[in-house]
């Protein structure tokens, strides 16, 4: 399966909302959404299905206006797009700033919490934590887990650490045996090889913002899964630099013309306070 097909509509959308709306206290008509997500592959229903759900999880909300309506972001869903900005641009994939810290976090749940110990497990992983242990799992630096494990209902069966590790630790082969470095690096060229013809040709002009779109959620996709593992405890030909530079390249490529294809496609109006 492509990183294409692979992309869950939700996961577009939300890529959608952070690239045309996060910050600029605006809602967009589902039409041009429809529009949008059209050229990106995903039919209308789907679309449709996709802003209902996300308002009945509290990701959306809408504000009519006159027989249109639109949608915007809730605290909750900005918080998670701010999330994403900052690992795309701030935070990048290459580390080379560790100062040697890792954050351990120790579990214990009753063997009767199947559900728990599956979406703990879960939301570890998205975190950048791997299981150096079946109940110890380790991510490289200083990360804060408290609100992850209280939305869970966890925090008393929960307990963090920051260490450094022993200096007859081989730090490599333990990242080895706690990772998939494989499959990370897999992601990490398969991005490149898809994305790398786009550095030297461009789409046609109103299918530049679906195919930006497709970009971004391809790529946060692949940073989200990555930890982050120090790069000198990484081999040498660890693709993660090439993905970067290919996804800036390709970025800043399309920029133009999918500013131009927004101006032209979306139906944009100010966030009202009086509607929910």
């Amino acid at each position: 399966m492509t990183g294409e097909e692979a992309l869950r509509p939700q996961s577009l959308m939300l890529t959608f909302l952070g690239d045309q709306v996060l910050g600029r206290d605006v809602c967009v008509y589902s039409g041009s959404v429809i529009d949008v997500f059209a050229r990106a592959g995903v039919g209308e229903q789907a679309t449709r299905s996709t802003l209902t759900r996300m308002v009945n999880r509290g990701l959306l909300r809408r504000q009519r206006e006159g027989r249109r309506m639109y949608f915007g972001l809730t605290e909750h869903s900005a918080a998670v797009l701010r999330d994403g900005e900052r690992r795309i641009w701030h935070t990048g994939a290459v580390n080379r700033q560790w100062d040697g810290t890792w954050t351990l976090l120790g579990f214990s749940l009753p063997e009767s919490w199947q559900r728990q110990r599956h979406d703990l497990r879960s939301q570890l992983t998205w975190s950048g934590f791997g299981p150096l242990f079946s109940g110890l799992w380790i991510a490289p630096g200083a990360v804060d887990v408290s609100s992850l494990v209280a939305g869970l209902g966890l925090s008393a069966h929960v307990k963090v650490f920051r260490a450094h590790a022993d200096s007859g630790t081989d730090i490599g082969a333990m990242i080895e045996e706690t990772w998939e470095l494989s499959e990370l690096a897999a992601l990490h060229a398969s991005f490149v090889r898809r994305w790398q013809p786009w550095t030297t040709q461009l789409p046609e002009a109103d299918d530049a913002l679906a195919l930006r779109l497709r970009l971004q959620a391809e790529w946060l996709r692949v940073i989200r899964r990555d930890p982050r593992l120090p790069v000198e405890h990484l081999p040498d030909d660890w693709p993660a630099e090439a993905a970067e530079k290919t996804f800036r390249a390709v970025h800043e490529r399309l920029a133009p013309l999918a500013q131009d294809a927004s101006a032209r496609l979306l139906d944009l109006v100010p966030v009202r306070d009086d509607q929910a």
